[in-house]
């Protein structure tokens, strides 16, 4: 499954690109791309993982980017 995402307040361009590799790394994480200037994330798990997988990424970005919003 591959869904798009809104991000609010994702700062700067390195902010997404650390973004991008950390969820990258994720397990169960098939592809990822987060872009600064659209402010969105397009994120692709297979279908039967995806709820869990989303709930990680949500996660991570809360982390790593406290102000950073992923609207779903």
């Amino acid at each position: 499954m591959r869904k798009s995402f809104r991000l609010d307040e994702i700062d700067c361009a390195v902010c997404a690109s650390k973004l991008q590799d950390a969820i990258a790394r994720l397990d169960g994480v098939d592809s990822v791309s987060v872009n600064f200037m659209t402010q969105k994330l397009t994120l692709s798990a297979a279908n039967e993982k995806f709820d869990d997988v989303l709930e990680r990424v949500v996660a991570l970005a809360a982390d790593l980017e406290p102000d950073c919003e992923i609207i779903r």
